[in-house]
């Protein structure tokens, strides 16, 4: 469904993916993990049409974008795309002026040009399957971090995406609060959502993930099934980066 090929990107003088290339089929859950810097963020945002790349390619379905397409001269196949691959950030990026409700509404209304009262029942489907109905007319302000992840993964359900992107979900939360996000998550991958998790979480990763790519230094050093990667690692990179991980 997803196919990443040959994917550069430079900012500046650094050179921060150096031709990476990944494959993610319909259902299933990829998790790219990794030291920080290695480039895993940007990957996601290349593969959503938030950044420009150099070189290489990002196939999803019939939609692809290959180097120097993500511009603005290029908005009708960056909305399509974001139509069909929605995007969870770490530190939410909800809209302070909106309610909770509003805010799942803002997909199906805005970019879809759904009317209101029809996409209504469903932002309050979504809420209440993230464990927030009782939050409709509640303010971002006015909710936990993990109350207010748990929206904007209802925000991204909401335009119906083909793939999820979620860029380190957790990072800004405390065990409890990302426990509950984990849920969710994990309540998805169990529906079938095709979804590619960036996260430190190797707990989480080794439970949900189908496959484990391991990102340094703007390259996959290490790919494999969660079994593989987590238990016999081949390289050094892996085996430390676990090591930290753990500790």
């Amino acid at each position: 469904m997803i196919d990443v090929r040959r994917l550069v990107k430079w900012h500046g003088p650094l050179r921060v993916l150096n031709g990476i290339s990944l494959q993610v089929k319909r259902g299933e859950v990829t998790a790219v993990i990794g030291p920080s810097g290695g480039g895993k963020s940007t990957l996601l945002r290349c593969i959503n049409g938030l950044e420009t790349f150099q070189d290489g390619e990002v196939q999803v379905d019939d939609l692809c974008l290959r180097a120097g397409t993500a511009r603005k001269d290029n908005g009708l196949i960056l909305r399509r795309l974001r139509q069909r691959v929605g995007m969870v950030f770490q530190q939410f990026n909800l809209f302070p002026h909106l309610d909770v409700l509003g805010n799942v509404l803002a997909g199906p209304v805005y970019a879809l040009g759904q009317h209101r009262a029809d996409a209504e029942k469903e932002a309050c489907d979504l809420l209440a399957r993230v464990g927030l109905a009782d939050k409709l007319h509640a303010r971002p302000e006015q909710l936990s971090g993990g109350q207010q992840q748990r929206v904007a993964i209802a925000r991204a359900l909401a335009v119906h995406p083909e793939a999820i992107l979620f860029d380190e979900p957790t990072s800004a939360l405390d065990p409890r609060m990302a426990a509950d996000v984990f849920q969710v998550i994990t309540d998805l991958a169990l529906a079938g959502q095709t979804m590619v998790v960036v996260t430190h979480a190797v707990a989480f990763a080794r439970q949900v993930a189908h496959t484990v790519h391991v990102m340094h230094d703007g390259n996959i050093a290490e790919s494999g099934p969660p079994a593989q990667v987590f238990d016999a690692p081949r390289l050094d990179v892996t085996r430390e980066f676990l090591r930290q991980a753990r500790t």
